[in-house]
């Protein structure tokens, strides 16, 4: 942070009555409601049929350095360079045996797999205020964050959770798509880094580790879930199937996690 920048100016995440967050808010109502995808990660502002070509003649099409974002959102976030360490949660989803799975069939049919999955992960994520962070081969990564979720975020990540995973057919003798999937609450750095040239929005730090670390060692149909995404998510006892205390790698202390049920 430069020395003569108040705190102020990087909570916007964290600050409802912040005007990047107002505005950002206002336009993630207006446009969730258009069946349209794909979409801007952070606005929803579709790209695609009738919706993008209302879009487009407004100049907020997909930015060609990173087409993910509408060009609206790359100019809103780059120039105020918005961010902030914030309490967050994070939930990251994994096909397990995705090696295994792409020996079974074609590259084609494999894509089409993937894509089936990522399509299936991005509306749980987004049904529940998730910012979805990126796809990254076999896994989806979601950030929920106060300012943005319409009520609790680790109880958010907790439905989006149950949501993919009914998606995918766990709870069923033949799941399409074998998912674990971890999460995490804790304090993060959430918002752009980057360069003018490619920039990001995600999320950083240690608490980022963990929930990556909860999703690789999750098995297919695993909700992995730490004690404090679990205390204030609001789990109860008949949701958790079992607890376990893991060591995870690079971590010098064991992390409590609790397993939780689809219901």
């Amino acid at each position: 942070m430069n020395p003569q920048e108040s705190d102020a100016d990087h909570t916007w995440m964290g600050n409802a009555d912040n005007p990047t967050t107002r505005w950002l808010r206002r336009t993630r109502w207006i446009w969730h409601g258009v069946p349209t995808a794909p979409r801007c990660k952070m606005c929803y502002r579709p790209f695609a049929s009738l919706g993008g070509q209302i879009v487009r003649l407004g100049g907020n099409g997909p930015w060609p350095g990173n087409p993910k974002y509408c060009t609206g959102c790359f100019k809103a976030l780059y120039q105020g360079r918005e961010g902030a360490e914030i309490e967050c949660t994070l939930l990251f989803a994994d096909i397990r045996g995705s090696t295994q799975l792409a020996e079974s069939m074609s590259s084609t049919e494999f894509r089409a797999r993937m894509d089936r999955f990522y399509g299936a992960a991005c509306a749980a994520l987004v049904d529940n205020d998730a910012i979805v962070d990126k796809f990254a081969g076999d896994e989806v990564i979601g950030i929920f964050i106060p300012a943005l979720t319409h009520g609790n975020h680790a109880r958010d990540a907790i439905f989006a959770a149950r949501e993919l995973m009914r998606a995918t057919g766990h709870g069923t003798d033949a799941p399409w798509a074998p998912t674990g999937i971890g999460i995490n609450t804790g304090q993060a750095f959430v918002g752009v880094v980057g360069t003018a040239e490619h920039i990001e929005f995600t999320a950083l730090g240690d608490a980022v580790n963990v929930t990556s670390r909860l999703a690789s060692v999750a098995a297919a149909g695993e909700i992995l879930v730490t004690d404090a995404s679990a205390k204030s998510g609001g789990v109860e006892g008949a949701d958790v199937r079992e607890r376990r205390s893991l060591d995870l790698r690079g971590r010098s202390q064991a992390t409590d996690v609790v397993v939780l049920t689809l219901a």
